[in-house]
């Protein structure tokens, strides 16, 4: 492998032109397929084989048009006024509700109780409108009203209700709530759109504020000030590293390049299949940290080589890529191994985020082995100033080449055991708030004040309380021929209401043969509160008896109870992927490294990393801790994606560092250094492109905090708290301390077990050797 890379990267560096060239043309296709083709983008999470979605798949058979996605829009009348006592602002009401039943995509209201008696809709209409004709009487005698009222079009005996509106008790809120014919990620491009417009033009002209509800609102950006001081943050990082500008900017332009393949080709095939944010932003995210530390690797490899072993720079660029760039190969390649170990818990949405990322991973891989070489090739000799050299030089002689990082090493392996046993209770105090972390969906209530998402929920909650944002939708099937009795209807209504997790709890359609109806629910607290979670387990647990009472089956779906669903089916399955995540550490670090010490510690010191970083992640956005810091001004539960791919992306970053910091340390053994000495002098050569490369991905990372989607917010904050624990606690720390424990035991391996592993010749000592060889020969 190692001669194989040495051999491209020169290439590479010899014909520039051709490989620029090459990418050049990947990215024009690409931007073209982009210019050409409407991406299909979406922040809704659903999957399959989950009772919620078992739900909404029976719905579709059973009552089409109540299988799609729900849709609801909130209306703030003019300060000072109310929908009660203004006529026009009411009647604007009225007309935004019917151009939004217009359009195509919603369902008709009408169509949910197509079996309904003729007859009797229409005086349960009139008895309807007697009510609301009463509390408004006694409202204009000075009576408060106690609970939201429909909103009656008309007036005498042409008044009728408005299909899905209610009014606030106090009038200044009305809400709209509404079937779409398919689920809102499969809507043609521009329904929603037109759905808030056809809204909007009415209640505008009545100076009514209009605010999309949860499924309506538009995605948050997916980069602003943040990430873009992410990168400024990274930049100024490999100046320092690298001392050149130039140098500096060789891996963000690769970086960039990798992005613009990855995520664009994502993007450009996006037009033929819905692509999630979560999964265009992890493909971001990884891109650039990935890319920006692949290509310092081996920029920072072919500086060293020129300045301290006088090569050319051609010469140093190949054996750069061919040693740096096999530790970025091998590195890369783990990453993407423990993505794709995704695809073995089977949720099609994991799948996709993980094939999205990897990809990504594997381009920065390729961009950092072939366009990283090319560009220094068309930098030449000057990637090493003139100025470098005097101050490498200088550094020699004063004795003063990694001074800092032996001092640090000396520390750690003299204390070896105390701070072993520091780190090891540090990062299990920080554990501690995992045990009670509580996996879920943010809602708008988790959106930073001024939002539009929050401004939603917030007037939405107060106009009808928390579980309006959230409401269940409960099906009710016969599980006979025979259609749905009445009384039975009325029998399971009563006894979801008696439920004090219960605000109301409503008949909303039926199918044409009467074998199912649906009902709404409105749980009393808001989407993501254990009370609901609680209220849909209640409810579901209770189904056995409605079937055995009154021959009805129970099914609950809508975006909470998926969101339930979610949360589970991730905590479930999460188990089972960490320990596929330790066996495949403890596999191929055994592989790497020929030692069965190192790869348990490197195991062991990542399941440290984890269990730290779910307990501060739980600390700060559930518990609040200190989330004012990183612009949070609410709580909520830990993103249910969280943890299974925070720790697929957190291993495979983490062996980034492991392999670069324990190779060096084995070649230092190889070379003849024994015990501490050669942890010492392995950990002073890599600590400083490891440490730089920590900062540069934890920056990164760090920048997506302040985007304004939770959910991006929490595996921004995630993983890069997973990097500072793993880099400066585990990687730089313990293990240095535990290598001096281990001493050259640490690299001793059975006979049996050497014969049969391959040697990967991860360090490049192989190419080294016959490089070596051949210089002599001549």
């Amino acid at each position: 492998m190692s001669t194989l890379l040495y051999r491209l990267g020169k290439f590479a560096f010899a014909h520039p032109f051709r490989v620029i060239g090459a990418w050049v043309l990947l990215l024009a296709v690409i931007g073209g397929s982009l210019a050409l083709n409407t991406p299909r983008m979406s922040s809704e999470i659903r999957i399959s084989d989950v009772p919620a979605q078992d739900v909404i798949d029976q719905l579709a058979t059973d009552l089409p048009e109540a299988a799609g996605g729900q849709g609801a829009i909130v209306f703030e009348a003019p300060e000072g006024q109310n929908f009660y006592d203004d006529q026009q602002a009411a009647a604007a009401l009225a007309e935004a509700a019917m151009n939004v039943y217009d359009n195509d995509e919603v369902v008709d209201p009408a169509e949910l109780g197509a079996s309904a008696d003729p007859q009797a809709a229409a005086a349960q209409a009139a008895e309807q409108v007697q009510l609301v004709q009463q509390a408004l009487q006694a409202r204009a005698a000075g009576m408060e009203l106690e609970q939201p009222l429909p909103l009656v079009a008309g007036t005498g005996p042409q008044a009728q209700p408005v299909p899905g509106m209610v009014i606030a008790p106090d009038g200044s809120v009305a809400m709209l709530q509404f079937q779409f014919t398919e689920q809102t990620f499969d809507l043609p491009a521009g329904t929603i759109d037109e759905v808030l417009e056809a809204a909007e033009e009415p209640a505008g002209a009545a100076d009514i504020t209009v605010l999309p509800g949860g499924s309506l609102q538009e995605l948050p950006e997916v980069v602003g000030i943040g990430e873009v001081i992410g990168l400024g943050v990274a930049a100024v990082v490999l100046f320092v590293t690298l001392g050149s500008l130039v140098a500096a900017g060789l891996p963000l332009l690769t970086a960039l390049v990798g992005v613009g393949t990855g995520v664009g080709g994502a993007f450009a095939l996006a037009h033929f299949y819905q692509l999630n944010s979560i999964s265009l932003v992890l493909g971001l995210m990884l891109g650039l940290a990935v890319g920006i530390d692949y290509a310092l690797f081996i920029v920072n490899r072919q500086r060293r080589l020129v300045m301290r072993s006088g090569l050319s720079a051609h010469e140093a660029a190949g054996r750069a890529v061919g040693t740096a760039g096999s530790a970025v190969f091998f590195a890369g390649a783990t990453v993407v191994i423990a993505l794709l170990a995704l695809l073995v818990i089977g949720i099609s949405l994991l799948s996709s985020m993980a094939v999205i990322a990897a990809a990504t991973v594997a381009i920065a891989v390729l961009v950092a082995l072939t366009l990283l070489p090319a560009l220094l090739g068309l930098v030449g000799e000057r990637i090493v100033s003139e100025r470098a050299r005097e101050r490498y030089t200088a550094s020699l002689a004063d004795e003063n080449d990694h001074k800092t990082a032996r001092r640090w090493a000396g520390f750690v392996t003299r204390n070896r055991f105390v701070v072993a046993l520091g780190v090891i209770a540090i990062t299990l105090v920080a554990a501690i708030p995992a045990l009670d972390m509580r996996p879920g969906l943010p809602s708008g209530e988790n959106y930073n004040e001024g939002t539009v998402q929050r401004e939603s929920y917030d007037a939405t909650a107060g106009a009808f309380g928390e579980g309006s944002n959230g409401p269940l939708l409960v099906v009710l099937s016969s599980t006979g021929e025979a259609p749905v009795d009445q009384q039975a209807i009325g029998a399971v209504l009563q006894d979801i209401n008696g439920n004090e997790d219960v605000s109301a709890a409503t008949a909303a359609g039926m199918s044409e043969d009467g074998r199912t109806v649906i009902l709404s629910v409105v749980p009393e607290d808001g989407p993501t509160d254990p009370s609901t979670e609680t209220l849909v387990h209640d409810l579901r647990d209770a189904s056995d008896g409605y079937a055995d009472q009154y021959g009805l089956d129970l099914g609950i779906t809508g975006q909470t109870a998926m969101g339930i669903d979610i949360a589970e089916k991730m905590s479930d399955v999460m188990p089972i992927y960490l320990a596929i995540v330790l066996a495949l550490s403890l596999l191929v670090l055994t592989l790497v490294f020929r030692s069965i010490l190192v790869p348990l510690k490197a195991t062991a010191g990542f399941l440290l990393t984890i269990l730290a970083t779910l307990g501060v992640t739980t600390a700060v956005f559930q518990w609040g801790w200190v989330n004012q810091l990183f612009g949070l001004d609410s709580t909520g539960p830990v993103l249910a994606l969280a943890p299974i791919l925070v720790t697929g992306i957190a291993y495979g970053l983490a062996m980034d560092y492991q392999v670069f910091l324990v190779s060096s340390m084995r070649e230092s053994w190889v070379h003849g250094h024994r015990g501490t000495d050669s942890v010492v002098d392995g950990f002073s050569h890599s600590s400083r492109v490891v440490v730089a490369a920590a900062i540069i991905m934890i920056s990164v990372f760090g920048g997506f905090i302040f985007n304004g989607d939770p959910m991006i917010k929490q595996l921004g904050f995630a993983l890069a708290i997973a990097i500072a624990i793993d880099a400066f606690l585990v990687r730089m720390t313990l293990v240095p301390a535990l290598m001096a424990m281990f001493g050259d035991r640490a690299w001793r391996l059975p006979r049996w077990l050497d014969r049969l592993l391959p040697d990967l010749d991860v360090e490049g000592d192989k190419l080294l050797q016959r490089l070596g060889e051949k210089q002599s020969q001549q």
